[in-house]
């Protein structure tokens, strides 16, 4: 298990955003089903993605890498698994899209992962697969992984939830098109991350998929038999990783620019620069970078933060030392992700001398002058492992953090980036 030893720092420089891991994982999976070849241009390339990669290739798909660029010489919809397990790893979009695409399959394919994918519901999305004519199944206790798929859509109407997991969604997205017959997806009671759904949108849209849907993405209709066209993807810029150098030049900076950022993306968690201006902090875009000054204090805000759990890590922190108090608001679905987070973060951040209290769905937070470094854990999740870092950078005194491998999954060069800017932060 690494560990990650954090000193207080000052911050200041530049430094450009990883390669967002949503797109990454969506480019390679409608590479997967389109006819002839795609590029997918500066992928993200960490322990998420790989999965991801591997799984496509066993699915049918011939990928190969020149450079930044990788070429997928896609399977038309026609799947030969050259395998019939996949390992998702780590990786919670890797089993649920896949689960959906490798439904297509004519055999029978099994996908598992680590302890922490087989602790994640899949149940809904394997009912809806059921329904929907393929042979589907989950070998875990309660809707759990592994599950076993194939035979193929045959179509039809189905209802999913949407307060789970949007995840849901895209996967039956992306796998719908190659029913035999028309589907019809109702997305029942809240859909919670839509971002997300409307990244999936944004590459079928540009594959050429013929999906009908209202403005509120509760319904989609969307017409058997398709093929995609292969894509030409050039991938963005990730907000969500991005938040953590942001947040951290708001509390630790100095002046910190981060490149490679597309406020026109889809991404939901650009929403990071308006809420860091509600905390108080200086933040500007500037083209495709987004400049953050800290030193000023910060004050604590109200966020309902159902369609950015990804930020909820970072707005965490800087609750813990903005004055007056901080809520984070519906975000039940953060207790399903690598580990229950708002328990996480509460119990850790109390570590470190905040005042966090959990609720159910919400986080609420009375920030306090000064944290205090103490040895902390991560639970083996990356966005806990980067937000206890980016808050440890302004305690006092030495924080040690366990499971510092884990940032591996979605910024790999993360402590390389804080040690750019000047944060003292070492790999033990």
């Amino acid at each position: 298990m690494a560990l990650l030893k954090v000193m207080p720092s000052k911050l200041a420089g530049e430094v450009k955003a990883p390669p967002s891991k949503s797109y990454t994982h969506r480019a390679f999976m409608v590479a997967l089903l389109a006819r002839d070849e795609s590029k997918i241009i500066n992928p993200l390339l960490s322990f998420d993605t790989e999965a991801t990669i591997e799984a496509i290739r066993t699915l049918g798909a011939e990928v190969s890498q020149e450079d930044d660029v990788w070429r997928v010489l896609g399977t038309a919809g026609e799947l030969k698994p050259r395998a019939d397990i996949i390992d998702a790893r780590n990786s919670g979009t890797t089993i649920r899209l896949m689960s959906a695409i490798a439904a297509l399959s004519p055999k029978l394919v099994r996908l598992t992962g680590d302890e922490s994918i087989l602790a994640r519901p899949i149940g809904p999305l394997i009912e809806a697969l059921n329904k929907l004519g393929a042979k589907a199944r989950c070998e875990g206790p309660q809707g759990r992984p592994p599950v076993v798929v194939g035979g193929g859509l045959r179509g039809g109407e189905v209802e999913i939830t949407g307060t789970i997991s949007s995840q849901f969604i895209s996967a039956l997205l992306l796998a719908s098109p190659y029913a035999k017959e028309n589907v019809e997806i109702t997305v029942t009671e809240e859909l919670r991350s839509k971002p997300y759904v409307e990244i999936t949108l944004e590459l079928l849209d540009g594959a050429g998929a013929k999906i009908k849907r209202d403005r509120a993405l509760m319904e989609f209709k969307i017409p058997g038999g398709q093929v995609f066209k292969a894509i030409d993807f050039d991938v963005p810029g990730d907000f969500s990783s991005a938040a953590f150098v942001l947040a951290a030049a708001a509390l630790a900076g100095g002046t910190v620019r981060v490149s490679n950022l597309d406020v026109q993306s889809a991404q939901g968690d650009k929403r990071i620069i308006e809420l860091l201006r509600e905390f108080g902090a200086d933040a500007r875009v500037k083209g495709k970078t987004v400049e953050v000054s800290g030193g000023e204090e910060l004050s604590g805000i109200e966020a309902d933060c159902g369609d950015n759990p990804d930020l909820v890590p970072a707005l965490a922190v800087l609750g813990s030392v903005a004055e007056g108090r901080t809520r984070l608001l519906n975000i039940p679905h953060l207790r399903l992700k690598e580990t229950d987070r708002i328990h996480a973060l509460a119990s850790e951040l109390r570590k470190l001398g905040a005042e966090v209290k959990e609720q159910p769905d919400e986080l609420r937070i009375r920030g306090v002058k000064r944290l205090k470094g103490a040895k902390l854990t991560s639970y083996g999740d990356h966005r806990m492992a980067m937000a206890f870092a980016v808050a440890s950078l302004v305690a006092w005194g030495e924080t040690i953090i366990e499971g510092a491998e884990s940032i591996s999954v979605s910024y790999p060069s993360f402590v390389d980036d804080i040690r750019k800017l000047g944060g003292k932060v070492e790999l033990i």
